[in-house]
């Protein structure tokens, strides 16, 4: 609980209409995208601008009070569920895009910015900005960074990281540092910027980021291959990397999934097919029609039935949007949807497709896998029912040994959906005990009062996904 003193101190900071502690106003942000996780903060904290962030940060040190940093709360691994109480941050008024520099390629925002109004602003300007996770209508660029959000285009193009040049960010203590800027070069001491982004809030809190932009693609084009074996889909995958192509988007659906986003979309979506790839590359004219040409070829040459490349880009945005669509679509079978992201090299991923159906099977549940083919990211997807605690048990078990294969398979427990409480007790599995003790270190020296979004990533005793009042 939080003491009418420190109440007191915060709302002299940041005036009494940014400090909600009514049951109403804390209700709305004690859980976020993830099922089952739910749990009350003590008050609902707006600052104004870093000055504040810092004050508040330091009462709370001083006072052993957590603090949840808090984007949209679309994250899919419980990020943002205050689970240990405490204060959510929010950044509603620290939304402003401070500047686009087209001299130096960046543009600098707060963490408010809504990730879609800040790609829009940028291409007004014949700039682009790649990384393109679904949630990019909502979510916010603090989000993306503390999750370090991946999206259609990381095949390409990476995911966040790759576009943070700079960071301002507040410590646990109250401390403002800068780290990196708009270089091109920087190996001034360790990199702090890429250890705050992906840190789900746990080790700072992001209140400005220097982001790198690139030249707008010249031209784009987008194909449809369908294919009757998931086999021939994913081969299609790796002989198309391994033919030195990159697309930049080369994106899979099973067809469960493509039954379910067909009835959500209503575009025509071909649901008699087996697995089909959604692909996309951009760059100079000739070169996206003499790769497309080729990707064509080897999806032919590996039992496609059909092949097809959208004639305007109407069509193509359609394409694009009904796989954005697919947790949406998904979402509308059952009353609880459990979304997971594992990914494996690309060469795996037929393997770890047929071991996922295998795995559904196993224990009698629904698994839609859909996802990130060229880069091997897929997102095995269960529609449930909470409240059937026997499918919930059989669901969790199934998900354990989709993890576990996973692993085994060369790959990761997760690709960019971030660790929260979802995926803590398998990060061992990845990271080993060794692994596990250096990142405690690390939190430990930075946050020694572990006020930073506590009980995140580092485990507890189960995953059981339980529904926490206070």
């Amino acid at each position: 609980m939080i003491s009418n003193t420190v109440k007191e101190q915060i709302v002299s900071i940041v005036t009494a209409a940014n400090y909600d502690d009514s049951k109403t106003g804390r209700l709305v942000y004690s859980y976020d995208a993830t099922p089952n996780f739910q749990s009350m903060p003590d008050a609902v904290v707006s600052p104004r601008n870093k000055e504040e962030v810092s004050q508040i940060v330091r009462i709370c040190n001083e006072h052993n009070i957590p603090i949840v940093p808090r984007g949209s709360g679309t994250n899919l691994c419980a990020g943002t569920c205050p689970t240990e109480g405490g204060i959510v941050l929010l950044f509603k008024h620290m939304n402003k895009i401070i500047e686009i520099d087209e001299e130096n390629l960046t543009v600098t925002v707060q963490p408010g910015v809504v990730t879609l109004d800040m790609i829009n602003a940028v291409e007004a300007k014949g700039l682009f900005y790649p990384p393109d996770p679904s949630s990019m209508k909502i979510s916010t660029i603090g989000g993306n960074l503390n999750e370090n959000s991946g999206g259609l285009r990381g095949l390409k193009y990476g995911v966040t990281r790759d576009y943070v040049m700079g960071l301002e960010a507040v410590l646990p203590n109250g401390d403002i540092i800068r780290t990196g800027g708009k270089l091109a070069k920087d190996v001034a001491g360790y990199d702090f910027t890429r250890l705050f982004v992906g840190s789900e809030g746990t080790l700072a809190v992001i209140t400005e980021a220097t982001l790198k932009l690139i030249p707008m693609p010249e031209s784009k084009q987008t194909m449809l291959a369908l294919y009757q074996d998931i086999e021939s889909a994913a081969k299609s995958v790796s002989q198309i990397i391994a033919g030195k192509i990159i697309p930049t988007t080369l994106e899979f659906l099973d067809q469960p999934t493509l039954k379910v986003v067909e009835d959500f979309a209503r575009i025509g979506l071909p649901t008699d097919a087996k697995a089909v790839l959604l692909i996309e590359q951009d760059g100079p004219v000739e070169v996206v029609q003499r790769d497309m040409a080729r990707i064509a070829e080897v999806c032919r040459a590996e039992n496609a039935v059909s092949v097809q490349v959208a004639k305007t880009e109407e069509e193509a945005d359609a394409l694009r949007t009904a796989r954005r669509s697919a947790l949406s679509a998904l979402a509308r079978l059952k009353p609880t949807t459990i979304l997971e992201d594992a990914t494996v090299p690309r060469s795996e991923i037929s393997r770890m497709v047929n071991a996922i159906n295998e795995i559904a099977e196993k224990y009698n549940v629904k698994i839609c896998t859909f996802g990130h083919a060229g880069d091997g990211n897929l997102h095995p997807t269960c529609p449930t029912d909470s409240r059937d605690h026997d499918e919930m048990e059989r669901v969790e078990k199934a998900f354990a040994e989709i993890f576990m294969k996973s692993i085994e398979l060369g790959g990761t427990i997760t690709g960019e959906h971030g660790v929260g409480v979802m995926k803590a007790p398998y990060l061992e599995l990845k990271l080993g005990k060794e692994g596990i003790a250096a990142m405690k270190a690390v939190k430990q020296a930075l946050d020694p009062n572990n006020i930073m979004n506590p009980g995140k990533i580092f485990a507890k005793d189960s995953r059981k996904r339980v529904v926490v009042t206070k």
